[in-house]
């Protein structure tokens, strides 16, 4: 799965999908794809990360309390 840095628009390959869809990590490992060179997965946050679209993450990825959030 690839995912976008807000930042600098670069491409991400993410490493482990569970991270992504756990809302209660707020952190995935992941490989900056940027020229030719392979690079090693680094940490980012998933707050500065959308689908290549643009589209944020969706909140029940991102917050654990999403279901508090919509009730109120």
């Amino acid at each position: 799965m690839f995912l976008k840095q807000v930042s600098t628009g670069d491409l991400v390959e993410v490493v482990d999908l569970t991270d992504v869809i756990n809302p209660y990590s707020a952190t995935i490992r992941a490989k900056v794809h940027t020229g030719e060179m392979i690079h090693r997965p680094e940490v980012f946050l998933k707050t500065e990360l959308t689908f290549p679209s643009g589209e944020s993450l969706p909140l029940c990825w991102i917050d654990g309390q999403y279901q508090n959030h919509a009730a109120a």
